[in-house]
């Protein structure tokens, strides 16, 4: 699947490091998974991870689920070495910390070839510079680091994510004028659905694409809400064979449920069609 239909709307971080967890990925029901080498592993277990991961990949048995490595970043000691571990692997992109710039993915991309670029966009300067970075040819990718960029924006935490917004807003405008996949930031209360489902909701009303996950007890609800409703595929549907019916009789518009459809709404009804079938496409 090409990124541009393939679903994101879960995507798992899994510990690079935790064999038991790595293996436990191959039957959860998410549609990628971030194997993470960078701040779910201690510095003295990073190489250990690395070698344990680029093994674990090559053994192969992740199904559909879209295979993405978080690195090191260059300005570690194991960032270049994580990177030259998965020239060649199978996997379906390679993920780079706190991208401040194009040059930063610029400089990911002369470290390995033919493999797809992803960049975590968890800081000040990364926001200001959100159109650049999702410009460069090989981007194909934004992941919220929500946690981070709080961090350094020096906010409270508020459900609303109010402080958040801006930068938000950038990072989702940015992809979506070059194309980018957008992943929300990871909701950290593991057990409250609620809380969840609310982020979620949020975050799909703002256009992103799926949402990042810190535990497997997350992954029913964000499947769901960044999946395309039963009476979204039916509206869908509807206004696509009643805007055929019009333009049969030289129409330029059709009318459904008591609203006008035009053909802009008929790109966003075949849009929601296709994300529907790629998403049977992977169970």
């Amino acid at each position: 699947m090409m990124s541009s239909t393939r679903p994101y709307r879960s995507a798992l971080y899994i510990p690079g490091s935790k064999e038991r967890a790595l293996e436990k990925a191959k039957g959860l029901a998410c549609d990628a998974i971030l194997f993470d080498l960078e701040d779910a592993v201690a510095p003295e277990a990073k190489v250990a991870a690395r070698t344990l991961l680029a093994q674990t990949i090559k053994s192969g048995g992740y199904g559909n689920r879209a295979k993405i490595v978080r690195v090191n970043g260059f300005d570690t000691e194991w960032g270049r070495d994580d990177v030259a571990a998965f020239v060649g692997a199978d996997i379906d992109g390679i993920l780079l910390p706190k991208v401040d710039s194009g040059a930063m993915v610029e400089e990911l991309a002369q470290a390995i070839p033919d493999v797809p670029l992803w960049a975590m966009m968890e800081t000040p300067l990364g926001m200001l510079n959100a159109a650049e970075i999702a410009a460069h040819p090989r981007l194909t990718g934004f992941v919220m680091g929500t946690n981070d960029l709080a961090k350094d924006l020096n906010t409270r935490f508020r459900a609303d994510r109010q402080p958040l917004l801006t930068g938000l807003g950038l990072c989702v405008i940015a992809a979506k004028a070059h194309g980018v996949v957008v992943l929300d930031g990871v909701y950290n209360a593991f057990k409250d659905d609620d809380g969840l489902r609310a982020e979620c909701e949020q975050g799909r009303d703002f256009g992103m694409d799926g949402k990042t996950l810190i535990h497997p007890a997350q992954l029913d609800i964000a499947n769901e809400v960044f999946a395309p409703t039963e009476a979204e595929i039916d509206l869908a549907q509807r206004q696509i064979t009643a805007f055929e019916a019009a333009q049969a009789a030289g129409e330029g518009v059709a009318v459904v449920d008591g609203k006008i459809v035009e053909n802009l709404h008929i790109v966003t009804a075949r849009a929601t069609l296709a994300k529907h079938d790629a998403i049977l496409a992977m169970e």
